[in-house]
């Protein structure tokens, strides 16, 4: 059991792509965590273990490492990025004394840092400011480090947090400097950062010979030993097999009893005896334990504060299929095998909110992200589900019903200003500043009702020719605006049941942009193209050529398609309106009308 003033627990914190888990990965080979055989010194982004963190490059949960500098113990904290994650970042910064808050030196502090910032300061977490990325050809330190101030200056809770040590780094090499060097290509390592650790952040401030307290800030499952309850021990100290209670939410106390206890090294669990005060633990053995809960002393059961999450403000229809094709390519389609799997996701998924809807759930997050993320999950674990247009969660204060509002954030090239402004117009934004980067691009600053973020992200994408840069944070709420006109040309519907055909796409090709190719299964009222009109058209994509007697080498030519467009998981979402649905199945994503019968959908029209 270490001694309290040898322990260090910090949350590396920053926004999107600016280094942070790069950094962890650095930290965790310098300091001999690993052996020779257990991860390549040329391994990046060794603590995003997900499928989808390595594909979509992005950190989506928070984890915990620890690692050993001399007779120290730095237990890490590795947090996402994007505010849609912004729920993990809350949960686990309870566990820290202090914040490494990785700044890139190009783009400076961006909005995911002053919300994630603004927490930590909430919390009173001592920071140490890192400069990254100084290599970069545009990097504009001085600029950097004046914004930085800025932002405490805006943030700061008490007088001592506008003290901060500002250390620089190339995370990517593994290099850092206590003072801006004059040639970035010297050969040294992380060691000012490993010191600025251990003497910038503060000691745990704990009761280690207290009656024995831990907040559950994370969970994880196992196979052999099920749920394990993650957190700091706020007081006291635990052993195996000790017998404490579990205090809910409510106040409630059940009595439990602790199986193993393990501590970090690296990314492996080690299993020990006794943990004490200020370290951070996983412990088995408590089944029903959950993320906000106390664990405590039997004989002094005193409960910790609770941990607010910030509200969802994104939800979606989220429900069984009801396509002709039901059953033919998952393994899970049942109601109860969907609803199950959702009270799973939010044991560990802080913020999100499920709702039974009839036979399916309305499920509520932080942004189409946080929505695409878990509707991929069950896709890939054999799920297979409809889910509905993404609306707005709206709250009622004083008899007045508010919509969530955000702070939009766009860096574009300046050509495609007016385009920007155009679209964003027609989305009620509110532009409250403009500014000219470094680089020569556009910076603008807009306010927006949450739900004109809907598809807005493709649009400018499309818009900019792939290059914009967008980034949102949660700002409050406002009264509901009026209704958005965000019409769509009309839809491109299968009018029959059968296999597409060339010969029958070579003609819908005329009508349209189809989202579907040759030899496809489909089904009436299933959505193959966008129609080049206002309003929706039924086409038969599943014909073939009639054989006659006469032949020409204009009518026997081969049947030369369009490629056709293939569209990701977030675009199906944008793209569905209110009376479509987009059927998900670990092999395909389809997008359909709600009624699938033409007559169906004329009498709901009315």
């Amino acid at each position: 059991m270490k001694d309290v003033k040898y322990i260090r627990n910090i949350a590396i914190i920053a926004h999107v792509d600016h280094g942070k888990t790069t950094m962890v990965d650095g930290l965790l080979k310098q300091s001999n965590t690993f052996r020779d055989n257990q991860v390549e010194m040329s391994q990046e982004l060794i603590m995003d273990s997900g499928d989808q963190e390595h594909e979509r490059g992005i950190t989506i949960t928070a984890k915990q490492t620890s690692v050993y500098y001399g007779e120290y113990k730095i237990n890490i904290i590795d947090t996402p990025g994007h505010a849609d994650f912004s729920g993990e970042v809350e949960r686990t910064l309870n566990m820290a004394d202090g914040v490494l808050l990785v700044v890139d030196a190009q783009e400076g502090p961006m909005p995911q840092t002053k919300f994630v910032l603004s927490k930590a300061l909430e919390l009173g977490l001592k920071p140490v400011v890192i400069i990254n990325k100084i290599d970069k050809p545009s990097r504009r330190i001085d600029e950097v480090i004046d914004e930085v101030s800025n932002l405490f200056l805006e943030l700061a809770v008490e007088d001592s947090q506008l003290h901060y040590p500002v250390y620089y780094a190339i995370g990517r090499e593994g290099k850092a400097w206590k003072v801006l060097p004059d040639n970035p290509a010297e050969h040294t390592d992380l060691t000012p950062i490993f010191e600025a650790i251990i003497d910038d952040i503060p000691a745990p401030t704990v009761d280690a010979d207290g009656s024995f307290q831990l907040l559950v800030t994370s969970l994880q499952y196992d196979n052999f030993l099920g749920k394990y309850a993650i957190g700091r021990i706020n007081r006291g100290s635990i052993t195996k097999n000790q017998q404490i209670v579990l205090i809910d939410r409510g106040g409630t106390q059940t009595s439990a009893k602790i199986d193993k206890i393990f501590g970090y090294r690296g990314l492996n669990r080690e299993e020990i005896d006794v943990a004490g005060a200020g370290d951070i633990v996983a412990v088995t053995g408590i089944t029903n334990a959950h993320i906000g809960e106390t664990l405590a002393d039997k004989d002094n059961p005193e409960a910790l504060p609770v941990i607010d999450i910030e509200a969802p403000t994104i939800s979606m229809y989220l429900g069984p299929n009801t396509s002709p094709m039901k059953g033919k390519e998952g393994e899970f389609n049942t109601s109860r095998q969907i609803g199950d799997r959702l009270k799973r996701e939010l044991e560990t998924n802080v913020s999100l909110q499920v709702v039974e809807d009839g036979i399916g759930f309305i499920v509520s997050g932080r942004g189409e992200l946080h929505l695409s993320v878990l509707i991929e999950a069950l896709r890939r674990e054999g799920f297979e589900f409809e889910v509905g247009r993404p609306q707005v969660v709206t709250i009622e204060e004083d008899g007045i019903v508010k919509e969530p509002v955000e702070e939009l954030y766009i860096e574009v090239g300046t050509e495609f200003i007016g385009a920007v402004s155009q679209e964003l117009g027609t989305r009620r934004a509110e532009m409250r500043g403009q500014e000219q980067t470094s680089s020569g691009a556009a910076r603008m600053d807009y306010l927006i009702p949450t739900r004109a973020l809907i598809g807005l992200r493709n649009t400018l994408l499309t818009a900019t020719k792939g290059t914009v840069i967008m980034n949102s944070l949660p700002h409050g709420y406002q009264p509901l605006g009026a209704k958005l006109d965000q019409s769509r040309n009309g839809v491109l519907i299968a009018f029959e049941a059968g296999t597409t055909t060339p010969y029958a796409l070579q003609a819908a090709e005329a009508r349209g942009e189809l989202f579907i190719g040759p030899a496809v299964d489909v089904y009436a009222g299933m959505i193959i193209g966008l129609n080049r009109r206002g309003d929706d058209l039924e086409v038969n994509v599943c014909k073939s050529k009639h054989l006659t007697n006469m032949r020409s080498s204009s009518s026997d030519g081969v049947v030369q398609l369009t490629p056709y467009t293939d569209l990701s998981l977030e675009q199906c979402i944008d793209f569905i309106e209110d009376d479509e649905l987009l059927e998900v199945t670990p092999k395909n994503l389809r997008l359909r009308k709600r009624h699938l019968d033409a007559n169906q959908r004329k009498r709901a029209k009315k």
